[in-house]
């Protein structure tokens, strides 16, 4: 699979004949659907942590919303997709402090939003707005928070991460991993960690290989195969 033409400030890829739009956030925009697809937000993380003794700064669904909110604001989309986990857990609406409810229910008004259900969600908050499902298909694209290797599946759950190497050094990077046909998206969430592309977990969803397309600052960056690495030790598994 190669990535389609592109802006010098851009990457493309296509999949499942639909031409996509990968986001330096690590959204993806679906141009001709006027689409935005986010992933694993995990609203309230920090203090779900914090409730466990593990102190994190209370601030990553700030960090989150105003990436979400920068990106409705320059592509204003139709829908918006959120691939499950948006939330940590099933107490996190209680956690959430009114101000950040007040945002979300600004960008479900707005737009179409819909709330695909993930593992740690499987009931989004009604009082937030938006529709919840667990699977959205739109065209030839099916959204779901688990990749099950469908054509034309775009999935979350597995925060997929390209670790690099290049010119004596390496780098780990958030990705969107895919193969022409199929797609897992990275995790957004500001205290999401990432698993390995090259972990044994992707092996079933990408039979004939997979391709890292890299979260850069201002870009994404399709990274050649050759030039990935896994994480040592090998085999190791991350947790989320």
């Amino acid at each position: 699979m190669t990535a389609a033409v592109a802006k010098p400030s851009e990457t493309h890829l296509h999949l499942a004949g639909e031409l996509l739009t990968p986001l330096p956030e690590g959204a993806l925009w679906w141009a001709r659907e006027r689409v935005l697809v986010v992933s694993d937000l995990h609203f309230e993380k920090g203090s779900a942590f914090a409730a466990r003794g593990q102190m994190l700064p209370p601030y990553d669904t700030a960090a989150t919303l105003a990436v979400v909110e920068r990106l409705c604001a320059s592509l204003r989309p139709k829908t918006i997709i959120s691939l499950g986990d948006s939330f940590h857990d099933r107490a996190a609406e209680l956690r959430l402090p009114d101000a950040y409810a007040r945002r979300i229910q600004a960008l479900t008004g707005a737009h179409d939003w819909v709330w695909v259900e993930g593992n740690h969600d499987p009931d989004p908050p009604q009082h937030l707005g938006g529709r919840a499902t667990k699977t959205l298909r739109i065209g030839p694209l099916v959204f779901r928070h688990e990749p099950t290797g469908e054509a034309g599946e775009v999935a979350g759950h597995l925060h997929p991460a390209a670790k690099i190497i290049g010119r004596g050094r390496s780098v780990r990077r958030r990705c969107f991993a895919s193969d022409g046909a199929r797609l897992v998206m990275p995790a957004m969430g500001a205290f999401t960690g990432g698993l390995n592309v090259l972990d044994a977990a992707f092996a079933p969803i990408f039979p004939e290989g997979v391709m890292a397309f890299a979260l850069g600052q201002e870009r994404v960056f399709m990274v050649s195969n050759k030039s990935l690495v896994a994480d040592k030790p090998a085999g190791a598994r991350w947790r989320r």
